[in-house]
C-alpha cells in the first residue's frame, strides 16, 4: 500500500461547534450531518473538545424522560481529546483506531483544527488501496 497522509483523506466540510452552543441544537446537527462527532472550537478557532454521538446519549435520555434539553456543549463534551496530525501516514491512524475505543479524531496542523478524520473513512481508503 502506497503511503497516504491522513490530510489525503480527511474531511474538511465538517459539523463544528462552540461551547455555547445549545447541546439540544448540537445533537440534532450531529444527526443531520451523519456525524460520530463534532470538534468544539473555542473563539480563537483552537480546540476545545469533541462532542461524540455516545456524548449525546445522556442528555437525549433526561430529555426523553423528562422533556427538557438542559445544558449546552461545554457540560457534555469531552474535553480531553486524542488527536492526530494532517501529516501523520494513514496506516498510523489505524493503528490507532485499533488501539482506542474513538470513532474519529480531530485533525491538528500546526496546533490548527484543519479536519476529521473519521474510521470509516480509513477503512474505506484501505479497501481502495490495498
Amino acid at each position: 500500500m502506497s503511503r497516504h497522509l491522513v490530510s489525503d483523506i480527511m474531511r474538511t466540510d465538517i459539523v463544528t461547534l462552540t461551547p455555547a452552543t445549545p447541546i439540544r441544537r448540537a445533537v440534532a446537527l450531529l444527526v443531520e450531518g451523519e456525524a460520530a462527532a463534532a470538534p468544539v472550537l473555542k473563539e480563537d478557532g483552537g480546540l476545545a473538545g469533541l462532542l461524540t454521538q455516545k456524548d449525546c446519549f445522556r442528555p437525549a435520555l433526561h430529555a426523553g424522560y423528562y422533556q427538557d434539553w438542559t445544558g449546552n456543549v461545554a457540560d457534555h463534551m469531552t474535553a480531553e481529546v486524542v488527536t492526530v496530525e494532517a501529516g501523520e501516514d494513514v496506516m498510523h491512524a489505524a493503528e490507532m483506531f485499533l488501539d482506542l475505543p474513538h470513532r474519529a479524531f480531530p485533525v491538528l496542523k500546526d496546533k490548527r483544527m484543519v479536519g476529521l478524520l473519521d474510521r470509516a473513512d480509513v477503512l474505506a481508503h484501505m479497501v481502495r488501496e490495498g
